[in-house]
């Protein structure tokens, strides 16, 4: 074995431990999905407040109910109550594993822990680490259980079940945090007979909840208080927010849903052509046909290993931790707009790094075929790349309703799109926004469409490239629960481009999704206040 084999496979040993455990980290996050779904109630609670047009225009309390429902208290409720079904679950589980975790039974300490020889600790220390981390998440659901009661109790008073809404409140102000338990005592004075309206209530109430569940509450303040003006003002206020609210759930619901219809027919015309005209159909264009690949896999390795894993290695454990005590800064005190610019940073270091690692490994092959890294701006790519996404959209939400029956809300999310929930602040949007749909699109695009896929055709089919390439792709995003929807999606951006033949396909395609993903996001959580 050659030194640079040898050094290669080292390398790889260390990566796939590395990847693999954040990867198996990745299985005991939450996924950002059930906070999706609840910021889209939220959005929902909103928009079943526009009542007053839609009372004098039956076509308009048609549309109403198509998009809010007849009961969206009653949905609402029943999605809160599923969160929390959800959360205490993990709660149950995360207070067993403490549980083994402080009894004797036996830890194996991980094998990069070398303790002096005359005392093992390494056991006991991972132990120690592993309770503290437990611990700390045990409590973090906790606050959350007793968080998602306040709203619970708010949403069935509002349906008229007060008795149920104060048991609910009762079983949140007898727990330890301080700030839930006050804004339970808070709402139980409020809806309880007599009524009795505790200190600062409506400073407490403006603090600890948001939305419709501040408004509701504010609200049955001010009757209290019979403060008229206060009162109409806003519901004045939840009004506008109302109509706005509308609109964002028509997005948010309305467009996924119309782009779902139009891939369907899209899949369902390709499909019958295919069966109709064979070798003539757009399915089989280009289908069967490699690269002319001069390079072998250890190049192909090469790239991956040093170029695309050990430099994310790099930059986040070394450069980057470096570049922060030198500066003395401080990551915690970040705010949104700071972190922004710091996954920027980060991702254009790791593309740069990546790109001219694939450069210098290449540099020898060079000139190249012309079908190789391809950009055809003539060429029929807006098509192809439209269609694409509109063929994708069905695929990866079938693909991800079967796969959130299997991990439960568990494997985790990308972390990017927790950001991209809270990017009130336009430039912090802007950022992401340059990021996600562009910068990504270029970087991974020109990596595993341009390069690792054309690649692998030298030693297997162009549809076994397609599907190793995105499985790839999936992995790559470091997050067990997005395997097999960003599979699916590697797969349609393999498939657009093998048969375009330019790289422009795939990169608008990719694109496109991620910029929806992110307006979503954006509308989403300017909704949640």
């Amino acid at each position: 074995m050659s030194i640079k084999r040898l050094i290669l496979s080292l390398l790889t040993f260390l990566l796939v431990v590395l990847f693999g455990l954040r990867l198996l980290d990745s299985w005991r996050q939450p996924q950002i999905q059930s906070r999706l779904e609840l910021y889209q109630t939220n959005l929902l609670l909103h928009a079943a407040e526009w009542q007053e047009k839609t009372e004098k225009d039956s076509g308009v309390k048609s549309a109403r109910e198509a998009l809010i429902g007849r009961e969206p208290l009653e949905a609402a409720q029943k999605q809160y109550q599923q969160t929390r079904k959800s959360v205490l679950a993990n709660l149950e589980k995360a207070t067993k594993q403490l549980e083994l975790l402080k009894s004797n039974v036996p830890v194996p300490a991980p094998a990069n822990i070398k303790p002096p020889q005359e005392i093992d600790l390494s056991a006991e220390t991972y132990r120690s680490a592993q309770v503290g981390q437990l611990q700390d998440s045990i409590n973090e659901l906790e606050k959350l259980i007793k968080e998602l009661d306040v709203k619970i109790g708010l949403l069935q008073a509002k349906q008229g079940k007060i008795d149920r809404a104060l048991q609910t409140w009762q079983s949140a102000s007898q727990e330890n945090t301080r700030s839930t338990a006050k804004t339970a005592d808070i709402l139980i004075g409020l809806w309880n007979q007599p009524a009795r309206i505790l200190p600062n209530a409506q400073q407490i109430i403006q603090k600890s909840l948001d939305g419709w569940f501040r408004y509701q509450a504010l609200t049955q303040l001010y009757q209290l208080q019979q403060r008229e003006e206060a009162l109409a003002k806003l519901q004045a206020q939840e009004a506008e927010i109302a109509e706005q609210a509308v609109v964002k759930l028509a997005f948010v619901g309305g467009l996924p849903t119309f782009g779902f219809l139009i891939g369907v027919g899209l899949l369902i015309f390709t499909i019958a052509q295919w069966l109709l005209k064979k070798d003539l159909s757009l399915l089989s264009q280009n289908s069967n046909l490699p690269w002319a690949t001069p390079w072998d896999a250890e190049t192909v390795w090469q790239v991956f290993v040093v170029g695309f894993f050990a430099m994310q290695l790099l930059v986040s454990i070394f450069l980057l931790p470096v570049l922060v005590s030198l500066l003395n800064l401080d990551p915690a005190s970040f705010d949104l707009r700071t972190k922004a610019f710091s996954v920027f940073a980060t991702y254009a270091i790791v593309a740069v790094g990546g790109i001219l690692v694939l450069y210098f490994s290449i540099k020898s092959f060079l000139p190249l075929p012309s079908e190789w890294f391809r950009f055809n701006l003539g060429g029929n790519w807006f098509w192809w790349g439209l269609g694409g996404y509109f063929t994708a959209l069905p695929l990866v939400i079938v693909v991800s309703l079967i796969n959130q029956k299997i991990w439960q809300g568990q494997g985790g999310s990308n972390p990017l799109l927790s950001l991209a929930l809270q990017a009130n602040d336009r430039v912090a949007l802007g950022i992401f926004f340059v990021t996600a749909a562009i910068a990504a699109p270029l970087f991974e695009e020109f990596l595993f469409r341009g390069f690792l896929l054309p690649s692998l055709t030298r030693y297997m089919p162009v549809w076994g490239a397609i599907l190793l390439s995105s499985f790839f792709f999936a992995l790559a995003h470091l997050s067990l629960s997005e395997v097999l929807p960003l599979t699916t999606l590697g797969v349609v951006l393999g498939i657009v481009y093998t048969r375009s033949r330019n790289l422009l396909a795939p990169m608008f395609l990719h694109g496109l999704w991620n910029s929806g993903t992110l307006l979503s996001l954006f509308i989403l959580g300017s909704g949640a206040n």
